[in-house]
């Protein structure tokens, strides 16, 4: 064979070493998201792809065995391919074989190997799609050696009791990356991003994050009066309030405002005396070991929108509304950069109000977690178990890069905490000292 038959033969290998490098890397980076939906709208070739990852076995066997038959081939046909026509010209054979080597390995690393694997993690879908029927006709004609060499790995895997297939399970961490990479990219929006976020924290946050606490509940005894029952109405303008027989665990039911203020508008100011008459007693109670995703699902099954919440001594530690929940879900979307409980004083310097849910705590912090988060709810949670005590105004922490500091405190409740990050911290002592 001469230089050019070489040649021309060499181009040969190239090309089809760099038809199995494309498939290769395309297949797998191929995501099957993306291919899925290709399935969907009816992409016959999408389908195979698919099927080809899900049992890889005999596409990378010949693979294998394609790339290992060019290697050979090119060992063989580019042996001291350029030798004759570099001999006009170099005396040194061994200087003239390893310029003919360097070309061929070169050529090689350059057009079969690097070009194509890169194109083929550029676009992976495309190129798959593209070489799937391909594909499909290589391994049908290598079959017998196919079978013999993939028997013999799948007899490997069986005795190490390796499994032969990928399973792609997509975690929340897998979302939230993808959702991250696309909010850089500028494909979804700030809002998106926002509400995919807190569409996964309603598993993660407990109802008492949402709830109305105790100490806040407005409610009428069965005893109140009308004059107090208009003056709570008039000062708490909310849409329902709990109806208890004698203190606040004690439920009998609830009562809405739709139902008090067209007696109150009308002048029926006997319809109060006895607030039994317009009580709801088929109230929704539940434990407060329920996310807030878990009380979505009850809120629908109860066809309900008002729900009390109970401790394990039946003590009602709350109460809790749809809208509640739906805040928490639309907080950031619908008033963005809005924090009720949370307020930046200054670049790094917030103050934080005690019963703040530490999940919106981590999220303005922008820190990724808390110690034993499972054993509080709040940022005043938070300070009493790591201090070990009923925290005094002026204790203070410091955890993750941040100090914390009560500076309010109310009846050994925790009103107020300063949070300062410590490197603004440490550059007001620098100035100071200065």
């Amino acid at each position: 064979m001469g230089i050019t038959g070489k040649l021309i033969s060499i181009l040969c290998l190239i090309l089809i070493s760099a038809f199995f490098s494309m498939a290769e890397i395309s297949l797998a980076g191929a995501r099957k998201i993306k291919l899925q939906l290709l399935v969907d709208e009816g992409n016959e070739k999408a389908r195979k792809v698919l099927d080809l990852q899900n049992n890889p076995g005999n596409f990378f066997t010949t693979v294998q065995i394609g790339l290992n038959i060019v290697a050979i081939l090119a060992g063989i046909i580019g042996d001291g391919i350029l030798t004759p026509f570099l001999s006009n010209y170099i005396t040194n054979s061994t200087l003239s074989f390893l310029i003919s080597f360097a070309f061929v390995t070169g050529a090689f690393i350059e057009f079969a190997d690097l070009i194509p694997k890169r194109l083929a993690m550029v676009y992976p879908e495309t190129i798959a799609i593209a070489l799937v029927n391909s594909m499909g006709v290589t391994i049908k004609c290598l079959t017998p050696i196919v079978f013999v060499f993939s028997g013999i790995a799948n007899l490997v895997f069986k005795i190490f009791n390796t499994p032969t297939s990928r399973e792609d399970m997509i975690t929340h961490d897998d979302i939230f990356a993808m959702v991250d990479a696309g909010a850089e990219a500028g494909v979804v929006h700030t809002k998106e991003h926002h509400l995919i976020e807190n569409v996964f924290e309603l598993e993660q946050r407990w109802v008492s994050s949402a709830m109305t606490t105790r100490d806040e509940i407005v409610y009428f005894t069965l005893e109140e009066t009308e004059e107090s029952i208009k003056q709570k109405i008039a000062e708490y303008p909310h849409s329902k309030f709990l109806v208890c027989e004698s203190d606040i665990d004690s439920i009998y039911g609830y009562v809405g405002s739709k139902d008090i203020l067209p007696r109150i508008l009308k002048g029926e100011l006997s319809g109060l005396q006895n607030i039994k008459e317009i009580t709801i007693r088929n109230i929704l109670i539940i434990p407060n070991t329920l996310t807030l995703s878990d009380m979505l699902d009850r809120f629908n099954e109860a066809r309900e929108d008002f729900a009390v919440i109970l401790n394990e001594y039946a003590h009602v530690v709350g109460v809790i509304t749809l809208n509640d929940v739906v805040s928490t879900l639309m907080g950031d979307v619908v008033y963005p950069m809005q924090e009720e409980y949370i307020i930046k004083r200054g670049e790094g310097s917030w103050l934080i109000d005690g019963v703040t849910a530490v999940e919106d705590v981590k999220k303005v912090l922008e820190i990724e977690s808390f110690p034993e988060e499972d054993s509080y709810e709040t940022i005043a949670g938070f300070m009493m178990y790591m201090l070990k005590s009923i925290p005094k105004k002026g204790a203070f922490i410091e955890y993750d890069n941040y100090s914390f500091e009560v500076v309010d405190v109310d009846n050994f409740k925790i009103d107020q905490l300063l949070v300062i990050k410590k490197e603004r911290q440490e550059n007001e002592v620098d100035e100071d000292g200065k």
